[in-house]
């Protein structure tokens, strides 16, 4: 393409024209396309060729960029944020034409005999499964300075949430391959990172042999961001510091399934017989105690989208998942955010809005970003779209008439909005399962956390872990386990139940039912024990615990222990003040570390049958 052959009246600047000699014809395409959907203003300072000529090809090189990450390329998105401005300033509602209703989900109740169905079916179920871990962001707003994966999910082991991700997917690998001649596939972990986490993410799977997964068992794929623009007729904005450089931010958690199907990969998985896709956050400590049910729940309904959900209060910070009808009789069952859903309740005749109902929840369950896909029609969706999924667009404006911006936008997605793009031919649902085991996010910093008006979730690193504890001994509890309820103590400023800190190895138990067969006649453990269980063939019977008991069995050791009665001082809690730079970010962070007085430790190498019983330590 020459210069002769462009319309010159689409070229801004005195300078573009002779610029033109510098570029290549790929270059001067992207240069046509920007001009052509209004970013004249890009060029408009260009100096004359021999001037930062380096300057202007990289310029190119982060359009090209920009261009190839988006679906439909860069043209496309200029116009839907256009469009999407717009609606914006208009103050549109994108729910508008629909009416909520409250849709039909499946609650479970933990132990029950509906549960262990569900979960025993989901626990066999992943080994046709696939699992993606939204993994973009750093620590810095917790109060550390890594990344958030490579933080310890509870300190009594220092496990980081990386390492419990890969040990639970390799213990339901394991779990699924007893008793078979050969050795099963191994079941893909996909983790998506950014420009922030990537390379840290890689030192730490390096570092630690990437939990024991095989090297090609793990794929890293990187979110690419989007660029950002300057008013409501979508100008691209640049760098206050560098013309030549465009601002750009993150485009959401919801580009995973661009990144995801730009990859190639969902293909290659169909290929070797993956049925499901589980989407799943970085810092929740929890979230394999609700999975495989839930995938039991979206196998034995053949649900093409199974959102993971769990009670809500009503108005709870909470996105809800409701049925939105619209006249014509079509319909969608996604999550509405919970800024969006009280609102749109009060305008479709629901006078109070969102309320709570006789249960004390909101009819509408809380959606905690936790997704269950089933590829085949996942994939078929992805083709139709291109990767792409509904966009929304957040700008801060200076004021009420919405002609300008505090600062700069973008256009932004959300991995939960996928099911925006299914025909209502498409099996929709959820499950519902007790926040206590499924939902522990550690997302606020400890000041933010203190601020927490009392009784609502603090969602901090001491109420993590601390919610870890809880949930193990409440299962526990559930078989029969006779354990010391939990006292309320103060860390960092906040109200937490403290409980005697119980924790298990993947390996040692999956389900319910691995629990139930574990642990047997009448076992008791005081509130300021600590008890750590590691090895898949460890059982107990009659247990006294006040104190600290570690069991780690290894090399096909089978250890029952049998009326042990242990006691030690244990594992003293302290308060840490978070202001004390002389601790670990780790540490003060959750307000508290562990003191250790006392311990028992059983370790057991050597294959073969080894039964402990009737000793007192």
């Amino acid at each position: 393409m020459t210069s002769e052959e462009l319309d010159s009246e689409k070229w801004a600047g005195e300078f573009l024209g002779p610029n033109l000699s510098i570029l290549s014809s790929f270059q001067i395409k992207l240069a046509r396309m920007l001009m052509e959907e209004g970013q004249a203003h890009l060029f408009t300072n260009w100096p004359l060729p021999g001037d930062k000529d380096f300057d202007k090809l990289r310029f190119f090189d982060q359009v090209a960029k920009l261009d190839s990450n988006y679906p439909g390329g860069l043209a496309a998105y200029i116009r839907n944020a256009r469009k999407l401005l717009a609606d914006s300033k208009a103050g549109k509602n994108p729910f508008t034409g629909y009416v909520p209703s409250v849709p039909n989900g499946e609650k479970l109740i933990y132990g029950d005999e509906k549960f262990m169905q569900y979960e025993e079916a989901g626990a066999k179920e992943a080994q046709h499964s696939a699992f993606v871990l939204v993994a973009g962001g750093l620590g810095e707003r917790l109060g550390y300075s890594g990344i958030k994966v490579a933080l310890p999910s509870e300190t009594t082991t220092e496990t980081s949430y990386l390492q419990l991700y890969i040990n639970t997917i390799l213990a339901l690998q394991a779990a699924n391959s007893k008793g078979r001649s050969t050795r099963l596939r191994p079941i893909p972990l996909v983790i998506m990172t950014s420009d922030d986490t990537h390379r840290h993410t890689v030192e730490l799977l390096d570092n630690n042999k990437n939990f024991g997964m095989l090297p090609d068992q793990i794929v890293l794929l990187k979110q690419e961001k989007v660029a950002c623009l300057s008013d409501n007729d979508a100008s691209i904005a640049m760098d206050p510091s560098d013309s030549f450089l465009i601002q750009t931010k993150p485009h959401g958690h919801g580009d995973v399934h661009n990144v995801l199907f730009s990859s190639g990969l969902l293909s290659r998985w169909q290929e070797v017989g993956v049925k499901w896709v589980l989407f799943f956050q970085d810092t929740n400590g929890l979230l394999f105690k609700g999975i495989p049910a839930s995938l039991g729940v979206s196998a034995l309904k053949d649900l093409d989208v199974n959102s993971l959900a769990v009670n809500r209060k009503a108005k709870e910070a909470i996105g809800g998942i409701a049925r939105l009808t619209q006249d014509n009789g079509s319909e969608m069952v996604i999550n509405v955010e919970y800024n969006q859903l009280d609102p749109l309740l009060r305008a479709t005749g629901h006078a109070e809005g969102d309320v709570n109902d006789e249960t004390g929840f909101s009819p509408f369950p809380g959606n905690i970003n936790q997704l269950v896909l089933k590829l085949s029609s996942y994939t078929e969706e992805l083709s139709k779209t291109n990767g792409a999924i509904v966009e929304f667009v957040n700008p801060k404006y200076k004021d009420a008439s919405k002609t300008s911006f505090k600062s700069s936008t973008r256009l932004e997605c959300m991995m939960q909005d996928y099911p925006r793009t299914l025909n209502s031919s498409a099996k929709v649902g959820f499950t519902v399962l007790d926040t206590w085991l499924a939902y522990a996010p550690v997302k606020n910093n400890p000041e933010d956390a203190a601020k927490v008006p009392r009784g609502n979730p603090l969602h901090s690193a001491t109420s993590g872990e601390m919610a870890i504890y809880r949930a193990n001994c409440m299962i526990l509890q559930k078989a029969g386990v006779n354990i010391e309820g939990p006292k309320i103590e103060i860390y960092n400023g906040q109200e937490t139940e403290v409980w005697p800190r119980v924790v298990w190895s993947p390996k040692w138990a999956l389900t319910f039912c691995d629990v139930k067969r574990k642990v047997k006649g009448l076992c008791q453990i005081s509130q300021k024990s600590t008890l750590v269980l590691d090895g898949d063939n460890v059982t107990l019977e009659n247990l006294v615990l006040d104190g600290a008991l570690f069991i780690r069995a290894t090399g096909g050791s089978q250890v029952n222990i049998k009326s042990m009665r242990v006691f030690n001082d244990g594992w003293k809690i302290t308060p840490v003040d978070f202001a004390d730079k002389s601790y670990r970010e780790e540490i003060r962070m959750r307000g508290f570390e562990f003191q250790r007085l006392g311990q028992q430790t059983l370790f057991f190498d050597q294959p073969g049958e080894c039964c402990v019983s009737n000793v007192s330590m």
